[in-house]
């Protein structure tokens, strides 16, 4: 089959990664003709446009098509992909993210090409503005008419665009967002030699969190709960994996608390570092406000690490309390500081739910299997067009 496959940008990150382990896996195993339809890859988190050149996918680059809200370049964008769509023809269009999920399902609309929409969170959401709230549900009500199915990566997300009424349940399923599980089983490199290259020493017991240094992300959350942390267990060290435009803000704040050296930041690394870093790690915190299902609790999880998490949209789909980790209310300091508490204190509750987490969740997070579950998906719609 030929699969368009439409997304607004090819940063490092969770959409992203998943969007191309598809395309790779389709071009690779199955020997499907794929074409990507991508913006710049542009942001601090680093590009994947040159893994995408690798794929074996057609990739085609628009230079106005970008993550902000912009009129004019909006609408040279989704002339762009008409165009393209028109010119490659493809079976069937997949698109992901809020923007390109919106212009790409007008655009195969407009030329009776069916659309399959991957939600990796939901394009309305906690911390947008009430105005940007509601044009992105009246955008995806509009959308969904031309979608023939919407594929979620947490039941969350389906539970939030049926609540919002954008489409009725039976137009969504569930699978989850699939990625290479092989590092975090068989890190390449040992866990004593990274912390070393960290500076982290054998006695540490390390707290990581892995994300950009961006807003809604919730750094602030685990530096405030830190030191009360810390006061309890002065063993701990706090690693943030990552990079972004905040940093600066919260190095303030850690000096303000006068527990900067307790903290290591290791910055932005390429995505084939982050099995060994999260193997570094002791526990994994996250504590993002908004994300549809954070990858790195199933790449945690795997690894064989406990997990405390805010109990956000499809956190609690992976992180079971009293099996694999501990949910926490979002923005509740005092119990996250509490949760963090009692993992740091409790080493055989940590290698419980880790032994839990990676024994339940390795199989269902291999993109193998996430590419083999959208193909059947493809198959379903285009075989309700015949």
């Amino acid at each position: 089959m030929h699969v368009a496959h439409i997304i607004t940008r090819l940063i490092i990150g969770g959409a992203q990664e998943n969007t191309l382990h598809n395309v790779e896996d389709q071009v690779r195993d199955y020997g499907d003709r794929v074409t990507l339809i991508t913006g710049p890859g542009l942001g601090p988190e680093g590009s994947l446009e040159e893994r995408a050149h690798r794929s074996g996918a057609d990739v085609r680059l628009i230079p106005e098509f970008r993550r902000n809200l912009h009129p004019i370049r909006d609408w040279s964008s989704y002339r762009a992909i008409l165009r393209l769509l028109q010119e490659t023809q493809p079976d069937l269009v997949h698109t992901h993210a809020s923007k390109a999920g919106i212009l790409g399902r007008w655009a195969a609309a407009k030329l009776g090409i069916p659309a399959v929409h991957t939600i990796h969170g939901a394009s309305f959401h906690y911390g947008q503005s009430r105005p940007a709230h509601v044009v992105y549900q009246i955008l995806e009500r509009h959308a969904a008419r031309s979608t023939a199915k919407f594929i979620s990566v947490a039941d969350a997300m389906t539970e939030q665009y049926v609540a919002a009424k954008i489409a009725p349940r039976e137009k969504f399923v569930t699978i989850s967002s699939g990625f290479d599980v092989e590092p975090y089983l068989h890190p390449l490199r040992s866990r004593d030699e990274v912390r070393s290259q960290l500076g982290l020493l054998p006695e540490h017991l390390v707290i990581g969190k892995v994300a950009r240094l961006f807003h809604l992300k919730g750094h602030e959350f685990v530096i405030e709960a830190a030191k009360p942390v810390l006061e309890r267990y002065p063993q701990v060290r706090f690693l943030f994996v990552g990079d972004g435009l905040l940093r600066d803000q919260y190095e303030r704040r850690l000096n303000e608390l006068g527990i900067r050296d307790r903290f290591v930041f290791a910055g932005l690394v390429p995505p084939t570092q982050v099995a060994e870093l999260i193997h570094a790690m002791d526990i994994v915190v996250h504590t993002s406000e908004w994300e549809g299902l954070a990858r790195v609790l199933s790449q945690g999880l795997i690894a064989g690490k406990p997990v405390v998490s805010f109990a956000i949209d499809g956190a609690k789909e992976v992180v079971i309390p009293g099996e694999t980790g501990l949910l926490v209310p979002p923005r509740d300091l005092s119990a996250l500081t509490a949760a963090l508490c009692e993992l740091a204190g409790d080493a055989d509750q940590r290698q419980r739910f880790g032994v839990t987490g990676r024994a339940r969740f390795t199989e269902q997070f291999r993109h193998q299997t996430m590419t083999r579950r959208i193909r059947e998906v493809y198959n379903e719609v285009l075989a309700g067009r015949l």
